[in-house]
Parts: C-alpha cells; structure tokens; sequence
C-alpha cells in the first residue's frame, strides 16, 4: 500500500504535526507545505538523512505571527518525535519563494533545534530547483505554477560562488566538529561540483558517487567515508577533509 507523503510512517507522522501546526498558527497566511532534499530526490537514508519541508505563506509575516511559529516550533522540537530534532525547513512567501532576490523579507528558519530568521543563502536557488524538478506536494498549489524555472547557467553560477565562500572554512577546524558536519563538507562540495561540470543538482550521494569516477583516486576513500557515515558515527580526517575542499575548489576556478 503506497504510503503519502514519504514511505516512512515516523516521518509522516511529524510532517502532518506541523502542517497542522502550521495551520493553525498561519491561518489565512497559509498557503501550501512541500518537501524538498534527498526526500524528493529519492535518496533518502534514515540513519543519515534530515527532513526538509517548506511551508509557503500568502504574504510576509507580522511579529506577533513568527513569535507564535517560533512557539510552536520549539513545542514541536521538544515533543519526543524523532525527526522533529532532524529537521531543517523554511517558511517563505509565495512572491518570495518564485525568484530568489538577494535582497527582500527575511524568511523562518529551523535548522534542528534553532529558528532563524533570515535571509537564506543564495544555496536556496539549488532548492527551489529541486522543488520546481521533483518537489513533494503535500497540500496547496503545483510548485511549477509558482516557481520560476533556474536556467542551467545561474545552477552553475551559484555552484562557483558556494564553493568560492567555504574557502576560509578550510583553514577553521571548529566547523568541522559537530555531529555529522565533516562528512556533510565533502558530499557538499562533491555537489557543487557535480552542479558545476554538469549544470544540474543531484543528491549528495549520487554526487559522491560521480566524485568518485571523476576525481583524482587519493580522495576516494575519504569520500566513501563520508558516504557511508550515519549518525553516531565519529568524524572523518579533517585535514585531508579541508585539502580535498581546496582540491575541488581549483577543479572549479576557486582560487585557494
């Protein structure tokens, strides 16, 4: 029996808790609740995975409504559900959510157990594409009736730029402490190149996956590593972590 929205029952589970949620604090400011990431590229792990769900509003949100979803929020983190604590999402306005602009309303952010809010990265173009290519509809309009399609030029763009910001992290070991955030470092940018030689976005691990058939074989072992962690699994080599950055960065014109 095909299950909806996700073939995981824990995880429908705390989806349809914050839709719900979400309702119930937005109101008429609701519009539609999505999910993007390895969950609509079909690479989901759940022993690696997070859930990223997009909430659209009808307009930018007053104070006193993003005080009430931060409540919530929190009140969902703190709910004993699993993948509430595995969950980065965004809650933007439709207008907001059609083209991205540099500039414009800050947008809700939860990234595990924080709510942001922010402007998101220009990395949120690689989302919107994926919403527009295979973006999971739970309730509200067809995303390709209200997001403009990325041409392949602005994916590699924004692929270059990605890599040539995370150039100082490869001299900062502290922010490749936290649970899971080395592994995350070379399946990122073994995206972003994947992005940048190919014009398109895929998961992480087919990505990885391409890495490996591409790349130079000294850095093979490093990225099975970072295939094949899952939480609680202890860091990989982050020196060799942040070299293989550097090495991906000249492969697409960063200078290091």
């Amino acid at each position: 029996m095909n299950k909806f929205p996700t073939a995981y029952d824990d995880v429908n589970e705390v989806i349809y808790v914050l839709r719900d949620s979400a309702k119930e604090v937005l109101g008429d400011y609701y519009t539609g609740m999505y999910l993007y990431g390895s969950l609509a590229l079909g690479d989901f792990d759940p022993e690696r995975s997070d859930i990223d769900p997009l909430i659209v509003t009808s307009k930018e949100l007053p104070d006193i409504i993003i005080s009430k979803l931060e409540v919530m929020y929190n009140r969902l983190y703190r709910s004993g559900l699993e993948w509430a604590k595995k969950m980065t999402g965004i809650c933007i306005p439709i207008e907001d959510l059609r083209i991205y602009r540099e500039t414009g309303p800050k947008n809700q952010m939860f990234n595990r157990n924080e709510f942001l809010v922010n402007r998101p990265d220009n990395d949120w173009i690689f989302h919107r594409h994926v919403l527009y290519k295979c973006g999971i509809v739970i309730d509200g309009p067809p995303l390709r009736d209200i997001i403009e399609p990325i041409p392949p030029e602005q994916l590699k763009e924004i692929a270059f730029m990605f890599l040539r910001d995370w150039v100082l992290l490869t001299y900062d070991d502290t922010r490749f402490q936290g649970e899971g955030h080395q592994a995350y470092f070379v399946l990122t940018v073994c995206r972003c190149l994947y992005t940048f030689k190919n014009d398109d976005v895929t998961t992480k691990r087919k990505s990885a996956q391409w890495a490996l058939e591409n790349l130079d074989s000294r850095w093979s072992d490093l990225i099975r590593q970072a295939m094949d962690w899952h939480y609680g699994d202890p860091a990989g080599d982050i020196p060799q972590t942040q070299k293989f950055m550097r090495y991906v960065m000249a492969k697409a014109g960063v200078m290091v």
